[in-house]
């Protein structure tokens, strides 16, 4: 092997053991698994073609992420801010079966584990929830990569410097900045943040079973009395038990004869693969993801993530037999 196939070997090797950490930074940036593996793709690839440029004068991990932060920085600087439907709008005053859609580039998506090593599936797993990831969106670009390096990754301000082009005392401005606005933030989905700890295995049994009946009576009692549901990429939410009552009334044709699977999203929280019967009837296909807030043991929030893309990223079959 000569010297120029042995760096570009030992390059890959490198950039291989922080891929999963690497990832779980663009993810936090830019809010959807989909944009931040294109993030990651792109870094490889620029990281390739400028290994020759690597003078160490920095070390490789801040070398990488130096590329990585400046091509989400691009990315973010040509999109519009990424929400919740429960950040986005009020509630839904009169019950209807949605039909209006945003793009799915209006939406924070949920994300498969980035690596099957327990430590890396351990950092800052509460940053990982949702509605953290809908309050970093809120931070201008620079001041949300130094919040993610220094208070999720907990690196030196110095370091942070080092990737981001900035002194040092630039670093701890922002990263005050960023927390105060991070402090001041009123948005709908923070009160997420207040899900129980450890999951209610008994409701989310119930629930599923519940579903799966589609037992309309037996589904809401599981909610809370100011309990919600929100499917993006519709923009509509529906809030309180009798509103969820009419909904899941309306919707039935389309649930009746669902089937769920088990799977978990952002650092293993539980969620469902919710798959309906095909348009011929001969077999389940996919549909949604649930994302299940739980709150005093009763459900405060499902977030339905109607995205089929999804289910191949999550690894979930294509179909399931009747």
């Amino acid at each position: 092997m000569n010297e120029n196939a042995l760096q570009h070997a030992l390059e890959l090797q490198l950039f291989d053991r922080l891929k999963p950490e690497l990832t779980s930074f663009c993810y936090r940036m830019l809010g959807s698994i989909d944009d931040a593996d294109d993030a990651v793709q792109e870094t490889s690839i620029r990281v390739w073609h400028s290994w020759n440029s690597f003078r160490q004068e920095s070390s490789f991990k801040t070398w990488v992420y130096r590329i990585a932060s400046n091509i989400c920085l691009d990315k973010l600087r040509q999109a519009k801010r990424r929400t919740r439907p429960v950040d986005f709008s009020d509630p839904q005053a009169s019950i209807i079966v949605p039909s209006e859609t945003l793009p799915d580039s209006s939406w924070i998506w949920p994300a498969p584990a980035f690596s099957e090593n327990p430590e890396d599936i351990l950092i800052r797993k509460d940053t990982l929830q949702l509605c953290f990831i809908a309050l970093l969106q809120i931070l201008p670009l620079r001041q949300r990569a130094v919040l993610i390096l220094k208070d999720v990754f907990e690196w030196s301000s110095k370091q942070i410097a080092e990737t981001l082009g900035l002194s040092p005392a630039a670093v701890n401005s922002a990263l005050q900045r960023a927390r105060e606005t991070m402090g001041r933030a009123k948005l709908r989905s923070e009160e997420y943040s207040l899900m129980d700890v450890e999951p209610d295995q008994e409701l989310l049994s119930r629930y599923v079973e519940a579903f799966e009946r589609f037992d309309i009576d037996a589904l809401v009692t599981l909610f809370h009395e100011e309990g919600h549901m929100s499917m993006p990429p519709f923009p509509m939410w529906v809030c309180g038990k009798d509103d969820l009552f009419k909904f899941f009334s309306l919707t039935r044709w389309h649930c009746d004869g669902s089937r769920f699977l088990p799977t978990t999203v952002n650092g293993g929280y539980p969620a469902f693969a919710q798959y309906v019967p095909s348009s011929d009837k001969t077999s389940l296909v996919p549909w949604g993801i649930h994302v299940i807030v739980m709150k005093d043991k009763k459900i405060f929030h499902i977030q339905n993530f109607i995205n089929t893309k999804l289910f191949s990223r999550f690894r979930l079959p294509e179909q399931l037999d009747r």
